[in-house]
């Protein structure tokens, strides 16, 4: 058992990783069952994602960002501000658009993720 310094995971992101060009800017400290958690800052816009393997848990601890759901009735919007949780359901292609440097807590399935830089990762090519 241990506790965990958000602050002091975050600190370990430069600027430089921010704008996601130079890597992967998030940092997992620690697993619950089958589920990494962790902490990422950024202000770029990453690619869709999607966990077939379980729901994810997103936690904004700073900043503001919109984020898309691929939901099975359509495209869903939604504003996540500094306090926000959001489930992403198991399965669904998601994707943020930060409104500057956003800080998140995450919960993601250890195994089964997928992503994908397409503008639409539902089209079949």
């Amino acid at each position: 058992m241990k506790a965990h310094d958000l602050a002091a995971v975050l600190a370990t992101i430069g600027p430089d990783e921010l704008n996601l060009s130079r890597g992967d800017p998030s940092r997992v400290f620690d697993r619950l069952d089958q589920y990494l958690v962790g902490a990422v800052r950024f202000s770029g816009r990453p690619p869709w994602e999607r966990h077939p393997g379980g729901d994810e848990l997103l936690h904004v601890l700073e900043g503001e960002l919109d984020l898309a759901v691929l939901a099975p009735e359509g495209r869903a919007e939604h504003l996540l501000r500094t306090g926000s949780v959001f489930i992403v359901p198991r399965g669904l292609w998601h994707r943020s658009s930060p409104r500057g440097a956003v800080s998140m807590l995450f919960v993601t399935p250890a195994e089964g993720g997928e992503e994908s830089w397409s503008d639409d990762p539902l089209a079949r090519s």
